[in-house]
């Protein structure tokens, strides 16, 4: 799930880095310097997740974690997956230079809403818990692939048909993601129960 060079129109790939680049002066604000170890391995984790792709007709499919990401960075989560993408762009072409506003805003602003969802259950029983991680990361998938078709729209009729593929094709990486996310928050719950708790909230901004 990465655009490409030449694919949005000038304006919105401007505006998109406006919207990024606030959106990252947020996430900068909001970090903890004690929590840059853990920042640095969820980088690490979103960037090689999103290394294997899945063609699948015009478009392809991969492990995003944009949730995971959120549940355990919380408002990190956007400066956290912008640096992935700036180095799977770098390094291995996946995503273009003048996209990488559009692709921060498409994989950082669904963290965000996934952090925030888990904020309102951290707490709580461990089947509340559970369910919320779930249901968190799933939401953060969908808002991924409606943000994708979204920005694909904008380039005019001729990417419609990719864009409605492009959600299609994610409905199978909603599930797996969900599935992820609660045996992650699973696990931690029981052996690091605090690297759960990542602010999240407005009261937190």
């Amino acid at each position: 799930m990465h655009l490409s060079d030449g694919v949005l129109p000038t304006a919105v790939a401007v505006g998109s880095f406006a919207v990024t680049g606030l959106c990252l002066a947020l996430s900068v604000k909001k970090t903890n310097g004690d929590d840059l170890p853990k920042i640095a391995v969820m980088t690490s984790a979103f960037f090689v997740a999103s290394l294997v792709h899945v063609p699948l007709g015009p478009t392809s499919v991969h492990l995003l974690l944009p949730g995971v990401v959120g549940i355990l960075t919380g408002w990190s989560a956007f400066v956290s997956i912008f640096m992935g993408l700036v180095l799977q762009s770098l390094l291995f072409q996946f995503g273009g230079l003048t996209a990488l506003g559009a692709n921060g805003l498409m994989m950082g602003l669904p963290a965000w809403c996934a952090a925030g969802i888990f904020h309102y259950v951290r707490g709580r029983s461990a089947a509340m818990e559970v369910a919320g991680a779930a249901c968190a990361s799933a939401a953060a998938v969908a808002l991924a692939s409606l943000i994708l078709a979204g920005l694909l729209a904008t380039g005019g009729e001729d990417f419609f048909g990719v864009a409605k593929i492009a959600v299609i094709a994610h409905l199978p990486v909603v599930v797996i993601e969900a599935v992820i996310a609660a045996f992650v928050v699973s696990f931690l719950r029981r052996v690091k129960p605090e690297l759960l708790d990542a602010p999240m909230g407005w009261r937190s901004v």
